[in-house]
């Protein structure tokens, strides 16, 4: 009974020890990993600034002013889904193309009001 409780706590100290091993391990490769991210991150940067300069110099100043806009507004995602008439989500390009369609038909043929619109008292 007693050599069944030591073996035990043997493999507790063992497992404790490897978990310890374990998450050092993951503390240096999550290092590794952010460094790798900042020299990216800097390079990109870099690139960045050097194509607003070269545009610069070149008198391209639209080309300049759409980095530099894109550069300061950031990445923003676009939307690519659409609800059809049954308030299902489309997501593939023919299907938003005729769901598009159908909505400027509906928009632009319509029957002109049997009523004016009064404006006023």
């Amino acid at each position: 009974m007693c050599n069944q409780t030591n073996e035990q706590s043997k493999r507790k100290v063992v497992d404790i020890r490897k978990k310890g091993e374990e998450e050092q391990e993951y503390h240096h490769k999550r290092k590794e990993a952010h460094k790798i991210i900042r020299k990216k991150k800097k390079v990109y940067m870099k690139n960045i600034t050097d194509s607003t300069e070269e545009y610069q110099k070149h008198n391209n100043t639209r080309k300049m002013y759409q980095t530099v806009n894109q550069f300061k507004k950031g990445y923003q995602h676009k939307f690519s889904i659409i609800r059809n008439k049954k308030v299902e989500l489309a997501m593939n390009t023919k299907e938003k193309a005729e769901i598009c369609k159908e909505n400027s038909d509906k928009l632009l043929n319509t029957q002109e009001p049997r009523e004016l619109i009064k404006k006023g008292n």
